[in-house]
């Protein structure tokens, strides 16, 4: 079974404790709403959790695998992309995980896209109320 097929299981199973033997202590995540990746592990962990609790009617629809230039020194990986469905918020989301992998085969690097736009700011706006409730993130200030 490959890392991204353990990958997908875990997150069909809601398994955090799986998923934290997947990622890399050094795990950067790059999010559809934020300029600068969430990094580490703990991080990365704590945000799967809100995600996880998040998505409704979530599940992949599609895989592929090869390799792909990594944001850190551009460096061909490893990489798979899994396709998925979900809904958040009555919204249906269409979207891609990228994950690349380092020599060990576990996950490096962890690219999110999703559509439509409309979608990604509800998915947006509920991924951040989940952070800032688990205390992963300051409330936000206006102004």
């Amino acid at each position: 079974m490959t890392t991204a097929d353990r990958f997908r299981a875990a997150v069909e199973e809601r398994d955090l404790t799986a998923l934290d033997e997947l990622f890399t202590e050094d795990i950067r995540f790059y999010s559809p709403v934020k300029f600068t990746p969430f990094e580490g592990r703990p991080m990365v962990l704590g945000l799967f959790g809100v995600l996880l609790r998040t998505f409704e009617d979530f599940r992949y629809v599609g895989d592929f695998e090869g390799t792909a230039e990594t944001s850190a020194g551009g460096a061909e990986a490893p990489s798979a992309v899994l396709l998925f469905r979900a809904t958040v918020g009555g919204k249906q989301i269409h979207g891609i995980d990228l994950l690349q992998f380092d020599e060990a085969g576990r996950i490096k690097e962890f690219t999110v896209m999703v559509r439509p736009l409309s979608a990604v700011q509800v998915l947006s706006d509920a991924v951040l109320a989940g952070l800032v409730a688990d205390g992963l993130v300051p409330t936000p200030t206006n102004g």
